[in-house]
C-alpha cells in the first residue's frame, strides 16, 4: 500500500511515543505482580513515509512492537480495513497481539479499557492519536476513571480551530460545534473559548481565547474531571508552517510517570505562541 507522508512533527511524536514506551515497559516489567498492556486508538498501518527524507518510518504499533522487554499483550485499533490488514501482515504469527477494526470510541469503551482493571493488577499505556476530532471524551474519562492507563494524547487544537472554534460563533456549522462537544464531554468548551466583551457603544461581543487558554482548560478538565492525578504540561506540535497543528498531553495516576514523560518532553519542547 502506499504510505502517507509525514512531518518533521510527526517523526517527534512517534519518538516520543518509542521513548516513554520502552521506559514504561521496562518499570512495569520489573514488578512480576503487574500485566502492562500497550494500546492504539488510531494504529494506521504501522508504517509512514518521511517527508523530509523520503525513508520509511515505523509507526508507534510497530515501535511498540520492538520494545524489550515486551507488553505482555497489545491491543491495536484502526477504523480502516486496508491498515489493519497491513498491520496483520506486520505482525504476522505473534499471538500477543489482538486486531480490532472499527470505531475505537466503541472499541475502547466496550472491549479494550475494561480489561485493564486495577484490582486484577493491569495496567496500561494507551496512545490516542485521531488526526482530528474523532475521539470521544468518554474514553479518556474512562481511562482516568480505571486508574490503571498513562495517557497520551493528540488535542487536535488546528481541527478545532479550523471548524468549531471560530471568531464570529453564529457561523460555525452545528455539526462541527456537535464534534468539539464530543471531544470536549459537554458544551462547556463555549464558556472557556469565548469571553464577553463590551465594546465602546454598550454592544456585548464574544473574543476568543487564546490557544494557550483553551489547552489549559482541557489539562483542568483531564484532572478534575476524567481523575488523573497527573497531567503534563503539553507540548505543541508545530508544522513547517510554523503553526500548531496539536497539542500533546500525557496523563496518569503515577507521580513518576509525570516526571519520565516531562522529562521527555522537555528535550523535544518547541516554543510555544498563543
Amino acid at each position: 500500500m502506499k504510505f502517507d507522508e509525514i512531518g518533521d512533527w510527526s517523526e517527534t511524536k512517534l519518538d516520543i511515543v518509542k521513548r516513554y514506551a520502552q521506559v514504561y515497559s521496562k518499570i512495569l516489567a520489573s514488578q512480576p505482580k503487574l500485566t502492562h498492556y500497550y494500546i492504539d486508538g488510531f494504529a494506521g498501518p504501522g508504517q509512514m513515509r518521511s517527508r523530509r527524507s523520503g525513508d520509511t518510518v515505523a509507526g508507534s504499533p510497530i515501535n511498540a512492537l520492538q520494545v524489550e522487554p515486551p507488553f505482555n499483550r497489545y491491543f491495536l485499533i484502526d477504523i480502516k480495513g486496508k491498515h489493519i490488514k497491513a498491520l496483520r501482515a506486520a505482525v504476522g504469527s505473534r499471538s500477543d497481539v489482538e486486531l480490532f477494526k472499527g470505531d475505537c470510541n466503541d472499541i475502547l469503551v466496550n472491549k479494550v479499557l475494561p480489561q485493564v482493571r486495577y484490582d486484577e493488577y493491569k495496567r496500561a499505556f494507551c496512545l490516542l492519536d485521531p488526526d482530528g476530532l474523532h475521539l470521544n471524551w468518554q474514553v479518556m474519562e474512562l481511562a482516568g476513571k480505571l486508574r490503571t492507563i498513562d495517557l497520551l494524547l493528540n488535542f487536535p487544537i488546528m481541527d478545532a480551530n479550523m471548524n468549531a472554534l471560530w471568531t464570529n460563533t453564529k457561523g460555525v456549522d452545528s455539526e462541527q460545534a456537535a464534534r468539539m462537544t464530543a471531544f470536549w464531554g459537554d458544551d462547556s468548551w463555549k464558556e472557556v473559548a469565548y469571553t464577553p466583551e463590551t465594546d465602546l457603544f454598550g454592544e456585548v461581543h464574544m473574543r476568543k481565547q487564546s490557544n494557550n487558554a483553551i489547552v489549559s482548560a482541557f489539562k483542568k478538565r483531564l484532572h478534575e474531571v476524567a481523575g488523573f492525578k497527573h497531567v503534563a504540561e503539553p507540548i505543541p506540535m508545530r508544522n513547517s508552517r510554523n503553526a500548531i497543528v496539536y497539542y500533546l498531553f500525557f496523563a496518569s495516576q503515577v507521580a513518576v510517570a509525570l516526571k519520565v514523560a516531562s522529562s521527555i518532553f522537555k528535550r523535544r519542547r518547541t516554543r510555544i505562541v498563543a
